[in-house]
């Protein structure tokens, strides 16, 4: 039997997104006229007709994606939120946001609350570690898309970053410089980009020779400004003493650059600090900071994409996870050679 078309393929046929696509079906005074018209040529063309359950998505139930993250006082996932609500008013969606504030417990009242509302789709990151949330939820048949954490089965679509790449680039820009002893401030380590950041680290330092133990782990329950500062404390009373450190985000990374120049310590100097996300602080910081960039933006549109396309195709869609590439960004905070 020959395959149906799907709006992916509409919008990869007219050179456009899924949300623009989407816009000529349920908005098309929304969408530019040369454009408008060369979607609806690609849906002549192919065919396309559009499933009852797209359908719903757009019109049906609460009109209304869900987006559920680990710490909305984080600015890399305010970041994931407005690359999130761009795909999503494309399609004519509102977002709700919600925190769990890395709780199981919460995390599974607001999947109950998703259900009970019957939002047309969720994109989350998970809190809960052994997946049991994310099964009972699947139940209800409502979308789901994982943001910033990799697919473990072929359950959801996810959209994430390379995370032992991010580690990877953190660490070894250190070592270039000359360090041989680096810090790595972690966070909770149930969180698997914690983890494998730290891979990413240590596959650096095998790289370059040096033995795991010149990784000296500085661990945290929290990913803020104040476990930074905790941190750093921790890491001027180590004995020897690391000559840089890695953090597993930015916040953190701002907490330890708290806590060394309150006591007087220089960076780069005398410590080099390098963060991950590159939050718009990172730059504007006293120290201005390097940090492994995700691109969170686009990470955010992506998996709402994603959500778009499962909810079109229901019954012939295939799960797919994509996984961006970090990038380092280099500033003062690491700049100094040894």
């Amino acid at each position: 039997m020959a395959r149906v078309a799907g709006i992916k393929d509409v919008a990869r046929q007219a050179g456009v997104s899924v949300g623009t696509v989407s816009n000529v079906i349920n908005r098309p005074e929304a969408v530019l006229p040369e454009t408008r018209a060369r979607v609806l040529a690609a849906i002549e063309e192919l065919g396309y007709v559009r499933s009852e359950s797209a359908r719903q998505l757009r019109a049906g139930r609460s009109r209304i994606m869900a987006l559920l993250v680990l710490d909305m006082g984080n600015p890399f996932f305010v970041d994931v939120a407005r690359g999130a609500e761009r795909a999503a008013r494309q399609a004519g969606l509102g977002v709700m946001v919600c925190n769990s504030g890395q709780s199981p417990a919460e995390e599974a009242e607001y999947l109950g609350l998703f259900a009970e509302q019957r939002v047309c789709g969720v994109l989350i990151t998970p809190a809960d570690a052994t997946g049991r949330n994310l099964e009972s939820f699947a139940r209800h048949g409502i979308p789901h898309v994982l943001v910033d954490r990799v697919a473990s089965g072929t359950g959801s679509c996810a959209v994430s970053v390379d995370d032992v790449r991010g580690g990877a680039l953190a660490a070894g820009h250190l070592i270039s410089a000359g360090h041989r002893s680096v810090a790595y401030v972690s966070g909770p380590g149930d969180l698997h980009q914690i983890r494998d950041r730290r891979v990413g680290a240590l596959s650096a330092l095998a790289d370059a020779g040096l033995p795991s133990e010149a990784l000296v782990e500085i661990p945290s329950d929290r990913l803020d400004v104040a476990a930074g500062r905790d941190a750093g404390a921790r890491l001027l009373g180590l004995v020897p003493r690391p000559t840089a450190v890695f953090c597993a985000n930015d916040l953190l990374a701002l907490g330890v650059l708290q806590a060394l120049y309150a006591a007087g310590v220089r960076v780069p100097q005398d410590i080099a600090i390098v963060g991950y996300d590159d939050i718009e602080f990172a730059a504007a910081a006293a120290v201005p900071l390097t940090s492994v960039r995700q691109p969170a933006v686009v990470m955010g549109r992506m998996a709402a994409e994603l959500l778009l396309e499962e909810a079109d195709e229901a019954g012939t869609h295939e799960h797919r996870s994509v996984v961006l590439q970090p990038e380092l960004v280099v500033r003062a905070s690491s700049s100094t050679p040894r």
